[in-house]
């Protein structure tokens, strides 16, 4: 079986990237394939706010992130500079900054691209979207 990292470069709304790079890790896993992480980059990271609050008859795919997360134990880790240039803030990144305030989800980790490219060394396939 193959070990994959799954980059989304996409928001969660707007593009196809995330719904794609989702149903492409929840079939991997299926398949009994082990994704060792998901990496949310450039507007990637938009997928990580707990500030968004799709139509009820919309797909949540920020919940489903998080549930693929919960039920697999893969680690949702966002760029934190692609982050903070876009206004997504991780609660200890609020608390170092003085801010009252942070929307990054509890199951999405800060990390840098380092944590990608250690990835990438212990992966068979980097999959991006």
């Amino acid at each position: 079986m193959s070990k994959f990292i799954i980059q989304v470069n996409g928001p969660a709304y707007g593009t196809s990237s995330s719904i794609n790079a989702l149903c492409f890790t929840q079939a991997a896993l299926a398949a009994g394939h082990q994704v060792i992480c998901v990496f949310f980059y450039q507007d990637g990271v938009y997928n990580s706010t707990d500030l968004n609050l799709p139509a009820a008859a919309e797909n949540n795919v920020i919940s489903d992130w998080k549930q693929l997360a919960q039920a697999h134990q893969v680690p949702l880790v966002n760029c934190v500079s692609a982050a903070l240039r876009r206004g997504i803030i991780s609660e200890q990144d609020a608390h170092e900054n003085g801010l009252s305030h942070w929307n990054v989800g509890k199951s999405f980790i800060m990390g840098g691209l380092g944590e990608l490219i250690t990835g990438i060394e212990s992966a068979d396939r980097l999959i991006s979207f």
